[in-house]
């Protein structure tokens, strides 16, 4: 998503989430104002869940398709919606012509993929290993989120083992004992909620995909 916006520096960008996601019709009127603008909506399963999962009324969501179709041509604002439930979403959301023009998934990160990522979020870290793609082989299937607590874990090991001055160093033992923590089966929440594994499918099968 930042790299995205990132390409659009003329655009106002407007970020709904959280508690903000009840100011949905306050972020388009500021974003009608100030364009060309993106709207984005951070977890917009929260709002648009199908309504058959939650009955009774659903103000938000109807605000929500209200706003999207307000729209038209002459108005420069562009809505973006991420979710990690595609599958929750409720249909009317794609169901008119012109509220959604295009869906893109984006796959969990793939060996190369990680291996930049390990390289973004190592910030000042020194990353001393001897064997690095071991490591690679081991995440095979996590998130970014994922990598970055691997690194934090990490740098907490390194900096219990060296209190000494200067930027901190990891080394292969560090990283894999992080590494092992995640995987550990006490922190299965924790690989869930960071996108390490998957919850288990009905009848003990886990998801092949999204």
């Amino acid at each position: 998503m930042r790299y995205l916006l990132g390409q659009l520096p003329e655009a106002t960008v407007l970020v709904i989430a959280g508690r903000a996601l009840s100011r949905i019709r306050e972020a388009c009127s500021v974003a009608r104002s100030l364009q060309p603008a993106v709207i984005v909506v951070e977890d917009v399963d929260l709002i648009a869940e199908q309504r058959e999962a939650r009955p009774g009324e659903h103000p938000l969501l109807f605000q929500l398709l209200n706003e999207m179709d307000g729209l038209n041509s002459a108005v420069d604002v562009t809505f973006l919606l991420t979710t990690n439930r595609a599958d929750l979403l409720e249909p009317a959301l794609a169901a008119r012509p012109g509220r959604v023009d295009l869906a893109a998934e984006l796959p969990r990160p793939d060996a190369d993929a990680r291996r930049q990522l390990i390289r973004l979020y190592q910030g000042d870290l020194v990353l001393d290993l001897a064997a690095p793609e071991s490591i690679i082989e081991r995440t095979e299937g996590v998130t970014a989120a994922f990598l970055k607590e691997l690194l934090r874990k990490a740098a907490l090991l390194a900096c219990d083992e060296d209190a000494g001055e200067g930027p901190i160093q990891v080394t292969d033992a560090q990283l894999g004992s992080a590494l092992d923590q995640l995987l550990d089966s006490g922190n299965q929440l924790t690989r869930v909620l960071l996108g390490g594994e998957e919850p288990a499918a009905p009848g003990g099968q886990r998801p092949r995909g999204r």
